[in-house]
């Protein structure tokens, strides 16, 4: 049960930020000509949230600081792949992942 919550809270969190990162990226690059970007980009944060909900039990360190540490890795990591996917056109966009990575598995983990 406390992963299935994990997993709903994840998926939420991931959602939520999707949406600030539409308009942030909306805001940098345009809306218009971008739809597919920012589509991708939403499903990105959806799918950081379904990888660190399901990454619960992933124990990088012993310390409070895990669920921190897990939220960097796995953040980088799903973030990376639009990036690279999309020609490095948003640096800032990525850099926000990581932190989105490490905000949605601080959230699953505390709330969980």
């Amino acid at each position: 049960m406390k992963t299935q919550k994990r997993l709903s809270i994840a998926l939420l969190t991931g959602t939520g930020l999707g949406i600030l990162c539409i308009i942030g990226v909306g805001v940098r690059l345009g809306f218009a000509g971008n739809e597919l970007f920012l589509l991708a980009t939403w499903y990105n944060r959806l799918l950081m949230g379904l990888v660190i909900g399901l990454a619960g039990a992933w124990q990088l360190s012993k310390s409070k600081a895990n669920p921190l540490l897990r939220g960097l890795v796995l953040g980088l990591m799903v973030s990376l792949a639009l990036f690279l996917s999309t020609e490095l056109k948003d640096p800032v966009g990525f850099l926000a992942g990581i932190v989105y990575g490490i905000i949605i598995d601080f959230v699953a983990s505390k709330y969980a």
